[in-house]
C-alpha cells in the first residue's frame, strides 16, 4: 500500500504554495486518477513523490518504507514516474526498456531480464519496433516505450503523467487497458494524471480531484458526482449510462450554479 501524507510544496518560501497538506491512500492493484484543472498541482504531486520536486512538509510511504529516505537505486525498485513527454532516444526499443532493468543488474544482463522485456514488449504491441531506434518512432509509439521501461522496473507504485496525450482513441483505450491489467496481476499501485474523464471513470478504481492547491474530493464512484465535477472543472456537466458504462457529458453552454 502506498500512503501519501500532508506533502506541501513551493518553489521558494516567497511564492504561493502549489500543494498544501495533501493526503490520501492507494491500495494494491488499484488505479486512481488524478483530476484537476490545468495549474491544479497535478504534475507537481507527481514530482514530490517521486523526489523530482523536494517537499516542504509531509512523507510518502510505500509499503510502509519511507520513500524520502530510501537511495536512488531503492527508490528506483520501488516507484517508476513516466513524464509528459520524453525527449528521443538513440537506442533501440530493445535497449530502451532494458534500461528499466538497471536497478536488479548487479554484473551483467540475465536471461530473466530479457525474458521481461520480450514479455512486455509483447503486451504492449509493440514486437514491429523491438530493433527499431526510438527516435524513429512516432510521439504515440515513444510513449508506450516510455510505459514499458517504467513496467521493466516491477515497480511498486507507478506513476503515470497523461499517458495517453500522444495517443490515438484505440491506443488510449489499449494502454489503459494493459496498465490496469498489469496492476491487478503484480499488485501494483497506479497513480494517472488524465484529462478526460471518461477514460478516468472507464478505467480507474479512485478519483482525487485537486482545487486550489488541495485535495478537494477522494473516493470510489461515489466521488465522480456532477456537483464535484462542475465545482472542479467550472463546467455542466451530466452522467448518464450506457451499455453498463458510465459517461460523462459536458454542457459548456449551461450555466454552472
Amino acid at each position: 500500500m502506498v500512503k501519501i501524507e500532508n506533502i506541501t510544496f513551493a518553489y521558494n518560501q516567497a511564492s504561493r504554495k502549489i500543494l498544501k497538506d495533501v493526503s490520501f491512500d492507494i491500495q494494491k492493484n488499484q488505479c486512481i486518477a488524478i483530476l484537476g484543472n490545468n495549474g491544479a498541482g497535478k504534475s507537481t504531486l507527481l514530482k514530490c513523490i517521486d523526489r523530482i520536486c523536494p517537499a516542504q512538509e509531509g512523507m510518502v510511504f510505500v509499503n510502509s518504507s519511507n520513500v524520502f529516505k530510501m537511495t536512488k537505486n531503492e527508490m528506483a525498485q520501488n516507484i517508476a514516474y513516466v513524464p509528459q513527454s520524453s525527449t528521443s532516444i538513440n537506442m533501440t526499443v530493445f535497449d530502451s526498456i532494458l534500461l528499466g532493468r538497471k536497478p536488479y543488474i548487479k554484473w551483467d544482463i540475465t536471461s530473466e531480464d530479457r525474458k521481461t522485456v520480450s514479455d512486455l514488449i509483447q503486451k504492449m504491441n509493440l514486437g514491429d519496433f523491438a530493433l527499431r531506434n526510438v527516435s524513429e518512432l512516432s510521439g504515440g509509439e515513444v510513449q508506450k516505450v516510455m510505459l514499458a521501461r517504467a513496467l521493466a522496473q516491477e515497480p511498486k507504485l507507478l506513476l503515470l503523467d497523461e499517458p495517453t496525450s500522444n495517443l490515438d482513441p484505440r491506443n488510449q483505450h489499449e494502454v489503459l487497458r494493459i496498465v490496469k491489467k498489469i496492476a491487478q496481476e503484480h499488485n501494483i499501485c497506479v497513480a494517472i494524471i488524465i484529462h478526460d474523464l471518461n477514460l478516468a471513470i472507464r478505467y480507474c478504481d479512485r478519483f482525487l480531484f485537486l482545487k486550489d492547491s488541495q485535495l478537494f474530493s477522494y473516493g470510489g464512484l461515489e466521488t465522480m458526482t456532477p456537483e464535484n465535477i462542475e465545482q472542479v472543472y467550472r463546467i455542466h456537466v451530466h452522467i448518464v449510462e450506457h451499455m453498463g458504462i458510465p459517461v460523462i457529458v459536458p454542457f459548456p453552454e449551461e450555466k454552472v450554479i
